[in-house]
């Protein structure tokens, strides 16, 4: 407990040494802002409180991805808070076959600058027998399931839009909300449950995704990819006096380790990792419905017959994607003696690559922070993040990711919010929205 104590007190004063040095560089860059910008960071400082009310009861519904009902409940407080600022919100059911809760849409539609796509997820890895369930504040710290991915960041979404609302720069915008019931698993197919994400990317000008800040320094414009891979190796099980000869041959371990042997050496590039992550072999071995735990047998005097191998791949474009794959292919076709392998993908995420448009919203966010006496905002290194739905739309539409909130441990019973730095993050998030959605800043 004086850990923690101790490592709550440390994260807070780091925050709030950076919250007062952003504060008095406010003061000194005020200039920067016109009068209805100033109005627009008054609403802000005047809700962090009630947002962090909100985020808490947000934080103590469970909504793990695996508990639809409890993703809909949280989703129906997020539905209620849109329809009070003017928008028009629907509902979309998942097939009953796929288990999730569903998806919420929200919509504004008027004329005024670019039409914007705002992200976020209402579910968390945190399912109804996690012990971690429950919001603890400490001192300036908040510790909960989704404090920072990403009930935090729906926090901010919503704030800044509640901001623009109240001073009278909502109405008239050109904005759709989407909370996924289901981004920490999605349903499979994803062209079912992505369907509508990428109709309306279709339709809109920039996305903005609200997982987790990495620091007021960094923003993301480039994700990698999140697929799977499958290796089955077979061989002939015989005495292991028989290893090697031409009738028996290597067995299935030695050739399961040929290829990842040759994967490790042979891949080799920048922006990508191929991990092999779980693997069962032997005279009898196989996977679990799960495809996440398995059972192996096997003597020594036995010489293998069967291996199965599961990994991932991430790779910063879907065209090193699909280059990766053939290569993996061919090293599994060079089989060794008296033995067959084959290897299979699944796709999960797409990458999201960086483009010239991403790097421009990056450029106006990063007006946006110094205008707010902040700092310049910088690309984040796509190799140090994981996937994110905005992967999904990033081939149809300008993107910018990760303007949630400050905080870490997110995935771990240690996830947690750094409540100081709320206010300066739903500030430059509310002013980056009323500039992208103004036809006379959007270009500036």
């Amino acid at each position: 407990m004086m850990c923690q104590k101790n490592l709550s007190q440390k994260i807070s004063k780091r925050y709030c040494l950076v919250a007062l040095l952003c504060f008095g560089s406010l003061l000194g860059n005020a200039q920067n802002l016109s009068d209805t910008e100033q109005q627009i960071i008054e609403q802000v400082n005047s809700n962090t409180a009630e947002s962090i009310a909100f985020l808490e009861e947000t934080v103590n519904i469970n909504s793990g991805t695996m508990n639809p009902s409890g993703v809909q409940k949280i989703g129906k407080l997020y539905q209620r808070f849109l329809e009070d600022l003017g928008f028009t919100t629907r509902w979309v059911d998942m097939p009953e076959s796929m288990n999730r809760g569903g998806h919420l849409i929200a919509e504004m539609k008027g004329n005024k600058g670019k039409s914007l796509l705002l992200l976020g997820h209402m579910d968390t890895v945190f399912e109804e027998d996690s012990p971690f369930q429950r919001w603890e504040r400490r001192d300036t710290i908040a510790y909960g399931p989704g404090t920072n991915d990403m009930k935090g960041g729906n926090m901010v979404m919503l704030y800044s839009l509640k901001a623009l609302k109240e001073a009278g720069q909502l109405e008239g915008r050109q904005i759709t909300v989407v909370l996924h019931g289901d981004e920490e698993n999605p349903g499979r197919p994803t062209d079912i449950s992505r369907k509508d994400i990428i109709e309306l990317a279709k339709k809109s000008d920039v996305a903005l995704a609200y997982e987790p800040g990495t620091g007021f320094r960094y923003a993301t414009t480039a994700r990698r990819s999140s697929s799977g891979w499958t290796l089955e190796v077979e061989g002939v099980q015989a005495h292991s006096a028989s290893v090697f000869s031409d009738h028996v041959g290597s067995g299935a371990i030695y050739e399961t380790a040929r290829i990842l042997h040759n994967f490790h050496e042979k891949l080799r590039e920048e922006n990508l990792t191929y991990n092999a992550s779980l693997i069962v072999g032997g005279s009898d071995a196989k996977l679990n419905a799960s495809g996440i735990a398995g059972h192996a047998e096997g003597k020594t005097n036995l010489v293998s017959d069967i291996a199965i191998v599961k990994g991932d791949l991430r790779t910063i474009s879907n065209e090193q994607l699909d280059r990766t794959r053939r290569k993996m292919e061919a090293i599994v076709a060079e089989n060794l003696p008296k033995t067959e392998a084959k290897i299979t993908f699944n796709d999960g995420y797409p990458a999201m690559a960086e483009t010239p448009g991403n790097r421009e919203i990056l450029r106006q966010f990063s007006r946006v922070s110094t205008d707010l006496g902040s700092v310049e905002v910088e690309a984040y290194d796509p190799n140090l993040r994981g996937a994110g739905d905005i992967a999904f739309i990033a081939d149809y539409i300008d993107c910018l990711d990760g303007l949630g909130v400050e905080g870490g441990g997110a995935h771990s019973v240690k996830e947690y919010v750094v409540l100081t730095t709320i206010s300066e993050v739903t500030q430059r998030s509310a002013l980056l929205i009323y500039r992208l959605t103004d036809p006379k800043l959007a270009q500036d």
